[in-house]
């Protein structure tokens, strides 16, 4: 196959005619000992024997694509294109050197230079199951849905159960908040896989559900992975929000705690985990998290968090003042208006709260709950 990709092995191994026997038997024995270190993952090794290649031969293409490949899986993605550039300066439909240059500009990013160089590797092999997933991938990663949904469906009918592109249709309906179909190809790769299940499979279920507010039916997947992985961030995160949207603070905690044993300077976490005592009727333990939250940053949630504690002792005033300082930082957001409305309520002043409402909905935002809030005490 290798002779068949680089041409004529004679002819990819000659140098103008200038190599003896004797040299071009010796490069012979390089290259294959070169690709075996390389296959083996002994890269030093592997490079050495291409370079002394290259001593001899500067334009051999096995080497040259060897040299490429040793760097790339290096992570040297800017001297492994320079290689294969080179190669491809001289035999231009390498396939090799086309499949490692468009691998490195997806590792640096450069996604679109990526699936430039896969669309000409296509054109001397247009069946090729992993660049086509690499190319859909690229175009998921430009957030082109129609192109990247166009060639994983060109896999599935060349092979419906390829692992890959299953799981690539699975992000890439999720990355566009199709979460229904996300799951019916993330619980087909599950039913692929049930002897070797991939945790992050069943972490991404579990987003699904959490994504569409079916709390309970993401739990069990959460569980699952955490008896893979019992410190899985993602599985413990997945955990503590879905009891957190079941409004079950007591479960939720249990899981943002765990988070925290791990983790004890993460502000979100702590932020997360005031709200669950917060609600649990903690309010000094509340406090506490909110507090050592905002000893590491400044976080919105937490000084909202310490306003509500306030809002519940009847500090009025205070709580009110609070929230408003965070409208200034923060306009848009709705929740922030209906905690401040709720405040007015309680502090018995319902015309505040109205205007507080009115307010956003001049902004020309919209927002059901606020629309429904607003309808309820205008009415009265």
């Amino acid at each position: 196959m290798m002779d068949d990709l680089f041409g004529n092995k004679a002819d990819a191994d000659r140098s103008d005619g200038e190599l003896t026997q004797e040299q071009l038997n010796e490069i012979s024995e390089l290259s294959k000992k070169g690709y075996q270190l390389l296959k083996e993952g002994l890269l030093e090794r592997a490079e050495a024997c291409f370079s002394e290649i290259l001593s001899m031969d500067p334009s051999n293409n096995y080497a040259l694509v060897g040299m490429g490949d040793t760097l790339r899986k290096s992570r040297h993605f800017q001297d492994a294109i320079k290689y294969y550039q080179s190669c491809l300066s001289n035999h231009r439909g390498n396939n090799y050197a086309l499949f490692g240059l468009a691998d490195c500009y997806k590792a640096l990013h450069q996604y679109n230079r990526a699936i430039d160089i896969w669309e000409e590797y296509l054109i001397h092999d247009d069946k090729n199951i992993t660049v086509l997933t690499r190319i859909a991938d690229a175009y998921r990663k430009v957030r082109n849905y129609e192109k990247s949904n166009e060639i994983y469906q060109r896999v599935l009918k060349m092979e419906s159960n390829n692992s890959y592109c299953l799981i690539g249709l699975g992000h890439l309906n999720y990355d566009f908040r199709d979460y229904e179909k996300a799951l019916y190809y993330w619980e087909k790769m599950l039913e692929l896989n049930k002897s070797r299940v991939d945790i992050r499979v069943l972490t991404s279920l579990g987003n699904c559900h959490r994504k569409m507010k079916t709390f309970d039916e993401g739990i069990p997947y959460f569980e699952q992975a955490l008896k893979m992985q019992p410190n899985n961030f993602y599985a413990l995160f997945g955990l503590a929000d879905c009891y957190r949207g079941l409004h079950i603070p007591d479960e939720s905690v249990k899981y943002w705690n765990r988070i925290l044993g791990l983790d004890p300077r993460n502000k979100v976490i702590l932020t997360r985990a005031g709200d669950a005592y917060r609600n649990m009727g903690e309010q000094e333990k509340a406090q506490e998290y909110y507090t050592n939250a905002l000893d590491i940053e400044y976080d919105i949630y937490a000084v909202l968090g310490l306003s509500l504690i306030n809002r519940d002792k009847g500090n009025y005033e205070e709580s009110a003042t609070t929230i408003r300082n965070i409208i200034d930082k923060d306009p848009k957001n709705p929740r922030f208006y209906l905690e401040l409305a709720d405040v007015y309520r309680k502090w018995g002043k319902e015309k505040d709260a109205v205007q507080v409402l009115s307010d956003f909905l001049k902004t020309g935002n919209k927002n059901q709950v606020i629309q429904d809030m607003y309808n309820e005490l205008k009415g009265r």
